[in-house]
């Protein structure tokens, strides 16, 4: 009496179309996971990075009598990845993913900028300079936001050219796909 074990061509064929299928369902959806994940630890940096600017600023009113933000908000809490000050390749900031940096437009303007896993770089602006007439008031604009109290020339935020609120920067060798920052 013969024995026959094993599989079938038959059988192998259909467990590895079963799986391409499997695997063209769960890597999307892994992808996006990972995608959702990494924008809400974005988030949650910046909307930590606001309030300790936030917080700075009431302090220097309690000890000064006047509100005013930080050169830099990075120096008031403990951010993984910052690497300081960063210099542009092109269109792009050279950094590693998952890093977050600060670059310097003018005196007191800067900008904010995060690495994500897929090589795709976020931006957001801040401005420790006064953009108030109020006496007391020496704040800019938090990390991503506009004035809060703005002055004759910030009245209008079409003026503020440089704002961005976690605006993705297009590199010149990049392909635009439809991510977005928040």
């Amino acid at each position: 009496m013969k024995s026959n074990k094993g599989f079938t061509l038959i059988e192998l064929i259909m467990v590895t179309i079963i799986l391409g299928i499997l695997a063209a369902v769960a890597v999307p959806r892994y992808m996006g996971a990972v995608s959702n994940a990494e924008e809400a630890s974005e988030e949650a940096t910046i909307a930590a990075l606001r309030s300790a600017v936030e917080n700075y600023a009431t302090q220097k009113f309690l000890e000064t009598g006047r509100y005013s933000y930080p050169a830099n908000p990075f120096n008031y809490i403990e951010v993984d990845g910052f690497v300081g000050t960063l210099t542009q390749d092109g269109d792009r900031y050279i950094m590693n993913d998952g890093e977050w940096g600060i670059i310097e437009w003018a005196t007191d303007d800067v900008g904010i900028i995060h690495q994500r896993r897929d090589d795709n770089q976020y931006l957001w602006s801040y401005s420790y300079a006064d953009m108030t007439d109020l006496d007391a008031d020496d704040r800019g604009a938090n990390v991503g936001l506009y004035p809060e109290n703005p002055g004759s020339s910030y009245d209008d935020p079409g003026e503020w050219l440089n704002f961005n609120n976690g605006r993705r920067i297009i590199g010149s060798n990049d392909v635009q796909s439809g991510g977005s920052g928040f």
